[in-house]
């Protein structure tokens, strides 16, 4: 088992001109020290400049499904060269018609080096890592891998 801490702090900041008259910037900071500018998503009057925590959510997500393929594949035999996604995720009213991410769509694209997984096979490390990962087993959005 393990504890994960952050800390959000926020602290009023007029919006001149709009009607909800505070802004959305607030920052995350993680227990490693790193400080992260944050904001609601620009449809919800967030700063583009900085991470919402829908974008959070879905590179929590896509990072998590990463780790785990990374560590099934090693264990599988296979070495891992590079690993780039570009992963989307939907926002939209779930079956209580409620707004949720309600659907996560990793791309990922790997390199291996020496020998690669078949195409059944890369399918199979997907599909552990995705069985595997802490994150995707916390939510309930699907996760789809194209």
């Amino acid at each position: 088992m393990s504890d994960f801490n952050v800390e959000i702090s926020w602290q009023y900041a007029p919006r001149p001109g709009h009607p909800d008259d505070y802004s959305r910037a607030h920052q995350w900071r993680l227990s490693g020290g790193q400080t992260l500018r944050a904001s609601s998503a620009p449809a919800y009057a967030g700063d583009p400049d900085h991470t919402n925590p829908e974008e959070g959510l879905i590179a929590a997500v896509s990072s998590c499904h990463m780790l785990t393929f990374l560590a099934v594949a090693a264990k599988r035999g296979f070495k891992v060269a590079s690993y780039t996604d570009h992963a989307s995720g939907t926002l939209a009213k779930n079956a209580e018609g409620r707004m949720a991410v309600t659907e996560v769509v990793l791309r990922p694209q790997i390199r291996f080096d020496g020998t690669a997984p078949g195409a059944d096979e890369l399918a199979k490390l997907h599909e552990s890592a995705h069985r595997n990962c802490f994150i995707g087993n916390s939510i309930t959005a699907a996760v789809r891998v194209e």
